[in-house]
């Protein structure tokens, strides 16, 4: 029985692959074959309450993996920041076909809306370019940099550093961010 639950955060830039002398690896690995791991990277998927490996080419192929990693979004590897929702996947049971089973799956849709894309307000990622709401205690939520709905007021997240002080000194707002470059120095977006 092959079980997907759906959406979780993840953050922070993708990263990058290497070959056993420690090189990047030329280009993004491409499709595993059908039915091999399921949804591995390159693989596409359905949409629903039971979500399944299909063909990309299918009429019922909505998502793309960008790319499928052990364990949880929280302790794991980051997503790429193309990712526009994480889907938690289990494989269980006899039917299960491979050895990578329980972990994450980054997916971008194949058509848009792309949430995940800088500004468009959703999305497990917070990016460059992304807009958010102070809602209080500390958190942020993002929101459609687009969205003129009377909100709280809106910040855009000007540049990605590795410390508050490398912010620049007109910088409003910092929100935290996963990989390399873990502070995200925001400024009161123009017109809110």
């Amino acid at each position: 029985m092959v079980a997907a639950l759906l959406l979780t955060a993840c953050q922070g830039p993708g990263g990058t692959a290497a070959d056993g002398r420690g090189r990047p690896s030329p280009g993004a690995p491409g499709p595993s074959p059908y039915g091999v791991v399921f949804l591995g990277p390159g693989d596409c998927s359905s949409r629903g309450p039971e979500i399944r490996e299909v063909f990309c080419r299918s009429e019922k192929a909505v998502a793309k993996v960008l790319a499928r990693h052990l364990g949880t979004p929280a302790s794991g590897h980051p997503c790429p920041d193309a990712t526009d929702f994480v889907l938690h996947v289990s494989e269980t049971g006899t039917g299960a076909r491979s050895r990578l089973t329980t972990g994450y799956a980054c997916m971008r849709n194949l058509e848009p809306p792309h949430p995940g894309d800088p500004g468009q307000g959703g999305g497990p990622l917070t990016v460059v370019g992304d807009c958010v709401t102070a809602s209080g205690g500390g958190e942020v939520t993002e929101t459609a940099c687009t969205d003129t709905g009377g909100r709280a007021p809106r910040y855009r997240v000007e540049s990605a550093v590795g410390r508050r002080a490398q912010c620049a000194d007109d910088t409003d707002l910092y929100v935290s961010l996963r990989g390399p470059k873990p502070v995200g120095c925001a400024r009161r977006a123009a017109g809110w």
